[in-house]
């Protein structure tokens, strides 16, 4: 597997005591473009997102973001991300100014650069206006808007999205996605995203992988992969939806691969806490 792209996994494992829940990943995104990873809760994507940003070790196998080792260039590869967990991550008794400097500190942006980068994020996400108000008073879109604002302001070079668009309601997904575009048409900018909208990852994918029992089980573009599924049933049967390869891929599984108490817990209050 050569080097160029903005992502490369490769033979990537990690384990949870007896539980392996990534199993031999190999992955490749593409500069510039906007990659889809899907799978039923449990399946490894989070675990996959969470060891290419550095937060988790690479215990077996390889990353690179272009070009830098994970395992050993921690820091170089931190530097090219930003990054939007599926967990809150803005703070509900700072204004959303002070939340976007915050992570302009903790990204260490030059303190010259920073009060124009926090303005130019906020910007981004349209978030000008409400800049000085609490975070507390904020709607669900818009404090998901400002974590993007949070991860754009080093002015990454790779975004990661876990599941960006959890218990927001479909004007305010659409909203979010509308500026992720928008950022990504001004700074070729390449996207990670994690999503279980199969409408969103038709829509704004590039490419896409279903991830299942920490393996990769089909890879391609929107299109491609509903046709490849309308090959294998025939054309006789209505054209499949993404949603259909996506119970293909995991098959019958999905209620005993729902992941565990606490993923359902802290999905739960973050849908809540967006609602």
């Amino acid at each position: 597997m050569n080097d160029d792209g903005a992502v490369m996994c490769d033979g990537l494992e990690y384990a949870f005591g007896e539980t392996r829940a990534v199993d031999g990943l190999d992955l490749s995104v593409t500069t510039g473009e906007v990659f889809g990873l899907l799978g039923p809760n449990g399946a490894g994507k989070t675990t996959a997102i969470r060891c290419i940003t550095t937060l988790l070790p690479v215990p077996a196998g390889r990353i690179r973001v272009f070009g830098h080792d994970a395992a050993r260039e921690r820091m170089a590869v931190r530097r090219l991300l930003g990054y939007v967990p599926q967990q809150l991550s803005a703070d509900a008794g700072l204004t959303g100014r002070e939340n976007v400097a915050l992570f302009a500190r903790v990204f260490d942006v030059p303190r010259r650069e920073r009060a124009r980068r926090v303005a130019q994020a906020l910007y981004a996400v349209d978030l000008t206006e409400a800049a000085d108000r609490m975070a507390r008073t904020y709607s669900g879109g818009m404090i998901r808007r400002l974590e993007l604002a949070q991860a754009l302001v080093s002015a990454p070079r790779l975004l990661m999205l876990d599941e960006p668009t959890i218990g927001l309601d479909p004007i305010a997904r659409t909203s979010v996605w509308e500026h992720i575009n928008a950022v990504r048409r001004a700074t070729g900018m390449t996207v990670l995203v994690t999503t279980h909208h199969m409408d969103e990852a038709d829509q704004y994918c590039d490419r896409l992988a279903l991830m299942h029992r920490g393996r990769i089980r089909a890879l391609g573009t929107p299109a491609g992969l509903k046709a490849e599924l309308r090959e294998r049933r025939g054309t006789d049967d209505p054209p499949p939806t993404l949603e259909d390869v996506f119970r293909d891929v995991a098959g019958r599984g999905l209620d005993s691969e729902g992941g565990d108490f606490r993923d359902v817990r802290s999905t739960r209050r973050t849908a809540a806490r967006l609602g």
